[in-house]
C-alpha cells in the first residue's frame, strides 16, 4: 500500500463528512487534502482511542518528531510520508501542524474550559488551523479568505461540540464553556449523568446560536473572487450547516443521541453546492 492509498483509506473509512466534499477535487489537490486530513485523523486518533494518558501523550511527542521529519525530507509514517511533498508544494507552515498537535494535546490536559475565550483557543487548534492549510491547498488570491477558513473551522468545531455533548460527557469531557453553564443554572453533573432539562435547552439554544453566526460570519468574509477556489470548504459548510438544522428539528436531545446525516445526504449536498458556486 502506497503512502497515498493509506491516506484514501484513513479518511475513507472515517466516514466523515469531510471525505465527500474532497471528491469533486481534482486529483492533486484530493491528494493533498486527503493526506492532511489522514494526518488529522491520526493525531486524533492517538488520543481518543486510547485510555492511557502516558501512551497518548507519548504518541502526540512521537508525531511531533514525524512533522519535524517531514520538513527534513526523512518521515517513517506512511501518513507524513504523503504530506511530504505536500508540504513542499504548498509552503505549509510547519508550525500550524504542530498546533494541531497542541489541540489535540488539549483533550488529555483539560476536560473542562471556563469560558468562551479559553474553549476559542481549542477550536483554533483543531479546526481553524485546519481550515487555514486546507484553504492554502485549495488556493486563494484575496487574503481575506483566510479570516473566512479561520471562522469556518469555529463553526464546524462548535457544531461537532454540540452534536457530540452526550459522546463526550461519557469520556469525561464538556466543551461547553463553565461560565454559562452557571448562566444557565445547568451544573457539570447535569451533564455527565444525561440529565435534559428546559435549562440545559436553553443552554444549547445559546450553543447553536453562536455556531450559526460563526458560519453566517465566516461566509460574509469570503472574497467573490475566491469562491470557486474554495468550494470544498463551502461543501462542508452546506454539510455541518445542514447537521446542525437537524439537531434543531430533532429537539436537540444531543445528550442521549448524536444526529448525523446519511451518506447519500451528504453526497446529495456535496453535488448541489459543487453545481451552485
Amino acid at each position: 500500500m502506497t503512502p497515498d492509498q493509506y491516506c484514501q483509506e484513513k479518511a475513507a473509512n472515517s466516514g466523515s463528512s469531510f471525505y465527500y466534499s474532497f471528491l469533486f477535487l481534482p486529483a492533486e489537490k484530493r491528494r493533498a487534502i486527503t493526506a492532511l486530513y489522514a494526518f488529522c485523523r491520526e493525531v486524533d486518533d492517538a488520543v481518543d482511542e486510547c485510555s492511557d494518558p502516558h501512551v497518548a501523550r507519548t504518541t502526540l511527542n512521537w508525531w511531533r518528531g514525524q512533522v519535524k521529519d517531514i520538513y527534513t525530507g526523512k518521515p517513517q509514517h506512511p501518513v507524513a510520508l504523503a504530506l511530504l511533498p505536500v508540504v513542499r508544494k504548498y509552503a505549509l507552515a510547519q508550525e500550524q501542524f504542530q498546533e494541531i498537535i497542541s489541540g489535540m494535546e488539549m483533550d488529555i490536559d483539560q476536560p473542562r474550559y471556563p469560558d468562551f475565550n479559553a474553549l476559542q483557543l481549542y477550536c483554533y487548534r483543531v479546526a481553524s488551523v485546519v481550515g487555514l492549510l486546507s484553504a492554502t491547498i485549495f488556493g486563494y488570491r484575496d487574503p481575506q479568505t483566510l479570516v473566512y477558513a479561520h471562522d469556518l473551522g469555529i463553526a464546524f468545531q462548535l457544531t461537532n461540540i454540540i452534536r457530540d455533548v452526550g459522546e463526550d460527557a461519557r469520556r469525561n469531557r464538556i466543551y461547553l464553556p463553565m461560565d454559562e453553564l452557571s448562566q444557565f443554572n445547568v451544573t457539570a453533573l447535569d451533564i455527565l449523568k444525561s440529565r435534559e432539562s428546559e435549562n440545559f435547552q436553553k443552554l444549547m439554544a445559546f450553543q447553536i446560536d453562536r455556531a450559526q453566526r460563526y458560519y453566517q460570519q465566516a461566509l460574509a468574509h469570503l472574497p467573490e473572487i475566491d469562491r470557486k477556489t474554495q468550494r470544498t470548504g463551502l461543501i462542508m459548510a452546506a454539510i455541518y450547516s445542514t447537521t446542525l438544522e437537524e439537531i434543531i428539528a430533532s429537539g436537540c436531545h444531543v445528550l442521549k443521541e448524536r444526529v448525523s446525516l446519511t451518506p447519500l445526504r451528504k453526497l446529495w449536498l456535496a453535488g448541489k453546492t459543487w453545481l451552485k458556486t
